[in-house]
């Protein structure tokens, strides 16, 4: 009688942990630094939670700030809704346009909260309010992650993930990194293969720049010219 208990005991812990375990293969996703991704390394799932936090947000500062002015919605944009659009980008960068698209929604949707904006382009609204867009912020985010494991804090890692590409040729700026080959294309959308093609189109000055402030200085003048 005990072993028929035992038995019937085993055989129902085994199937409850075995629709336990498919139920946690159907939604796994993996957590690192509070960004989230499908088994697939697919980042939309993550796109979608980022631009549903931000857009709540930005609707609680539209219900609860009656000024329209930019010196008011500007800083609480920057403050209160950016993050959640930028936090950790060089893990979870969009990789498809729906997403990219999803995400910048967030940000047209703030500047045309600001008074005089409602009818100008989005492109004119950003370039009024001195403000890029968020595809441009996050090439900016990950070129001043790059300089950072090139040349400043974070150098000793920074020789592991990055190979600098030997040449004895004067153009460009010095500093250039070798471009990997690699099979999948989701290979290419990792941090370390996107950014080489454009931290080899830096500008010398810009690669040079004695400190990461100086840097981000000259970044923002050649950023025009990189996408």
């Amino acid at each position: 009688m005990t072993d028929l208990c035992d038995t019937q005991t085993a055989r129902s812990h085994h199937q409850k942990k075995s629709r336990c375990g498919t139920e946690q293969f159907q939604h796994i996703h993996f957590s690192l630094h509070r960004s989230t991704c499908n088994e697939k390394l697919i980042m939309s799932w993550q796109c979608a939670l980022a631009a549903q936090k931000a857009n709540c947000i930005l609707g609680c500062i539209k219900r609860s700030v009656a000024s329209r002015s930019r010196e008011v919605i500007l800083p609480l944009y920057s403050a209160l809704v950016s993050p959640h659009l930028e936090y950790c980008i060089q893990l979870w960068s969009p990789h498809h346009r729906k997403d990219m698209d999803l995400l910048e929604r967030v940000q047209r949707r703030a500047v045309k909260m600001i008074r005089g904006m409602e009818h100008l382009p989005y492109e004119d609204r950003l370039r009024e309010l001195g403000l890029f867009s968020l595809e441009k912020r996050r090439l900016r985010g990950d070129l001043i992650a790059t300089f950072q494991y090139l040349k400043g804090a974070y150098r000793r890692a920074g020789e592991e993930l990055f190979v600098r590409k030997c040449s004895d040729r004067a153009r460009g700026n010095g500093f250039k990194l070798e471009e990997g080959r690699f099979r999948l294309g989701i290979r290419k959308k990792f941090f370390t293969v996107r950014v080489v093609k454009h931290w080899n189109r830096l500008p010398r000055e810009a690669v040079d720049a004695p400190s990461l402030e100086v840097f981000k200085a000259r970044l923002d003048g050649a950023l025009s010219h990189l996408l």
